[in-house]
């Protein structure tokens, strides 16, 4: 497909959603602003993740409005972008503009305008519009410009204009959308997680005692953007030692040492896709037998959710999965007691495995490395306590992450201390199971152990 019609079918498929909920109406998403860093530098600008799934434009301060009304049974859309104008001084320093002229051929959309006349356009484009799709409660900024067109349109009562009396959550619409992954999308994310192995391969190549964190996260990013992605899907994670235990922890100036364990977490975004893998290898490239123990129950775990990793599933069913094996090593292990907590079974039911394993085995991934998306079932019916875990279905896509996280105690064998182990992949829901993405880079702890071996 044309990568124009891409864009054009999301809008019509959103299109058809607003008509089917309430018979038309007209929706306002706008691309992400610019953020500053320090003094006058910016961030490194990253558009809105709704917004370039509607357009495919990346450019900051701009504005997507689509009008939905129906000719019969046909849903008819219009769709106005607004985005910077022209303006060679502002160019030299900041970049070639598209601008409002070239946008409709260049986009696939029907009319462009400038940014500059957002606020007064808006007034006009939201009368007689009974419902508006925006959304709700983003930022106070946001607010007050609603309030703004909304007085505008008001303000025409005289003239017999009526103002919109319906506001909806277009969110809700597009994060539905998103949840579901087209060929096109999932093509990218193959390509985004290749990249990321051969990441990881490159680092676990480059490990070797006294280097410093920092020195492996340089590594990641050599191989992201000389492999031509745009940026990394999240800050990277590269944990040596008793740093593998803290969950979010960025990299830092920690030396590798021998005898430890260094645990990375990273993934590169590739045309706005995010990819997500985790690592865990001996830093002198030779597991010890408590690390090997962990090790091994750590993949065990995320091979059982990965059985389970299939359409008809629920989204918990491989957490379940993975808790279950987990839960059961570290009673072989003896990190939990049996003689305490007299089963498996009460182990689990009591979380005694909290411990050691505090988090999810999954996420949605996507656009966004932790992607959008209800993790339950959407139903009129019931309240959302109620509501059940999500049935995976053919195109999502998810992460399968389970871990072991040991910190010192006096209760804990000492031969574990300070070893954190976390195994990540991206897995693809298909019709026949899912398909992990992400295994470029060895997971076996024999194979990471004679890749490092011929480095």
């Amino acid at each position: 497909m044309n990568k124009l019609n891409i864009y054009q079918e999301r809008r019509n498929a959103l299109a058809k959603q607003i008509h089917a909920k309430t018979g038309g109406g007209i929706a306002v998403i706008s691309t992400a602003p610019e953020l500053t860093r320090s003094r006058d530098s910016e961030f490194p600008y990253r558009h809105d993740s709704d917004f370039y799934y509607l357009t495919g434009f990346e450019e900051p301060g701009a504005t997507l409005v689509m009008q939905v009304s129906a000719s019969g049974k046909n849903v008819q859309v219009q769709s106005h972008i607004f985005c910077k104008p022209k303006d060679p001084e502002r160019e030299i320093w900041d970049g070639i503009r598209l601008g409002p002229e070239a946008a409709p051929k260049t986009l696939g959309i029907e009319f462009a305008h400038s940014s500059e006349v957002l606020d007064q356009k808006l007034g006009d484009l939201l009368a007689d519009q009974d419902a508006v799709y925006i959304r709700l409660a983003e930022s106070a900024e946001a607010d007050r410009r609603l309030r703004h067109w909304m007085k505008k349109v008001r303000g025409q009562a005289r003239s017999g204009v009526n103002p919109p009396s319906e506001f909806h959550d277009v969110e809700t619409l597009i994060h539905e959308m998103r949840l579901f992954k087209d060929a096109h999308e999932i093509d990218i994310m193959r390509r985004a997680a290749a990249i990321s192995a051969h990441a990881h391969i490159r680092a676990m190549q480059a490990c070797k005692p006294g280097m410093r964190e920092y020195q492996l996260e340089a590594e990641l990013l050599h191989e992201f953007r000389n492999s031509g992605s745009q940026s990394v899907a999240y800050n990277s994670i590269v944990a040596a030692g008793a740093n593998s235990c803290i969950l979010h922890y960025r990299a830092g100036s920690t030396e590798l040492r021998s005898g430890e364990l260094c645990l990375i977490d990273a993934g590169c975004e590739l045309d706005s896709y995010a990819s997500d893998i985790t690592r865990t290898f001996p830093v002198n490239g030779k597991f010890t037998g408590a690390q090997r123990a962990l090790y091994d129950i750590t993949l065990a775990a995320q091979e059982a959710a990965i059985a389970i990793t299939k359409p008809g599933s629920t989204f918990m069913q491989p957490h379940e999965a993975a808790l279950k094996v987990l839960t059961q090593g570290l009673l072989d292990e003896k990190l939990l007691k049996l003689s305490e907590l007299g089963s498996l079974e009460n182990a689990i039911e009591t979380a005694a495995y909290r411990r050691f394993y505090m988090h999810r085995t999954s996420h949605w991934l996507g656009m966004d490395v932790h992607d959008v998306g209800s993790y339950r079932e959407r139903t009129e019916q019931t309240t959302s306590d109620e509501k059940p875990w999500r049935i995976l279905k053919s195109g999502m896509v998810i992460t399968i992450e389970p871990g072991l996280y040991i910190r010192p105690a006096d209760d804990v064998d000492e031969k574990f201390w300070n070893i954190g182990i976390r195994i990540e992949d991206d897995a693809v829901i298909n019709d026949s199971g899912c398909e992990l993405i992400s295994r470029g880079v060895p997971v076996k702890a024999d194979e990471i152990e004679a890749l490092m071996k011929h480095t």
